[in-house]
């Protein structure tokens, strides 16, 4: 009988038999130049999941509306943001409103419509390079390659030698988007989004 339960409890987790996946268009691309952003220094991404849009904001934006409001609006607001009272009345440029108006609808997203888009990890952004290098034909190029993944700088290095050789260059990038497929369908996958074709 424990056993019997045990199936049940598991079949009720058991996210490949979950209802509550949607299924909607997005841009692998998009998510993909959002991943590989991990310094995050000038904008941060969220992905609306109504339209399947990327949102790219400026991190200068987001820091002027979070510094500027009341710390405890977040639990009086709710749903409601348009009475969100400043410390000061802000200046904002016209062109900013509409920016400024989604960014907070994305602060304070009780709904969960807005997931922020993950910066990629650099250990699986490493194995990448490590597993492309072995497709590498050159034995010389393959040992330049192996060598600028040790030490500081890998990434860069990588870079850099990539420069000087168009065709792998062309190859990398190929190679490195469907690795980034693969993660940008797990992430997906953890949010209960199903990519349309």
């Amino acid at each position: 009988m424990k056993s019997w339960k045990l199936f049940i409890v598991l079949q009720t987790v058991d996210p490949v038999n979950d209802n509550h996946v949607k299924k909607m268009k997005v841009n692998f691309d998009e998510i993909q130049k959002a991943m590989e952003d991990v310094v995050r220094d000038t904008f941060d991404y969220f992905l609306d999941l109504e339209t399947g849009e990327v949102m790219t904001f400026s991190e200068e934006i987001l820091a002027e509306v979070k510094e500027r409001l009341y710390e405890d609006d977040a639990e009086e607001i709710g749903d409601d943001i348009e009475y969100i009272e400043f410390d000061e009345e802000p200046e904002i440029p016209d062109w900013m409103e509409d920016e400024v108006e989604l960014a907070l609808e994305i602060l304070f997203d009780t709904k969960e419509r807005y997931p922020r888009i993950p910066e990629r990890g650099s250990a699986a952004a490493y194995q990448s390079m490590v597993e492309f290098i072995e497709t590498v034909d050159d034995p010389a190029l393959r040992e330049e390659f192996s060598t600028a993944l040790n030490g500081k700088g890998a990434f860069r290095k990588f870079k850099d030698i990539l420069l000087g050789y168009p065709k792998e260059r062309k190859r990398w990038h190929g190679y490195n988007a469907k690795v980034m497929k693969q993660e940008i369908l797990e992430w997906l996958g953890s949010i209960g989004i199903e990519p349309l074709p």
